[in-house]
């Protein structure tokens, strides 16, 4: 597993997050606007410091846990670092959204 370690750990975070989507009915997956507005800033503002980071050589990426595919000198892998945290966020904060409005409501009607 060692050059998917970090794939991996974002595989797992989307499968964790996934029934928030599927069971509380989260609704991001359906709402692909929303998505967007939550991921590009995130993309542009983190990647450009991941870019700038690395150029400088205050981090790095050890091969030992990437694929090594990288894209713009960064690993394939922290593309997608922020777009997974990004997505598991919101769908965190949609899924509690939307139980707790229910559970407002409820409260309310009884």
């Amino acid at each position: 597993m060692g050059h998917a370690r970090y794939l991996v750990a974002l595989a797992l975070c989307v499968a964790i997050t996934l029934p928030l989507e599927l069971v509380l009915g989260a609704r991001v997956y359906r709402r692909p606007k929303l998505l967007l507005i939550t991921l590009l800033p995130v993309l542009g503002v983190f990647v450009g410091w991941d870019l700038i980071a690395t150029a400088r050589g205050h981090w790095s990426f050890t091969s030992l846990y990437v694929l090594g595919v990288r894209l713009l000198g960064l690993p394939v892998e922290e593309w997608l670092f922020f777009l997974v945290v990004p997505l598991c966020g919101l769908l965190t904060y949609e899924a509690f959204g939307v139980r707790r409005k229910s559970t407002v409501d409820a409260d309310r009607d009884a």
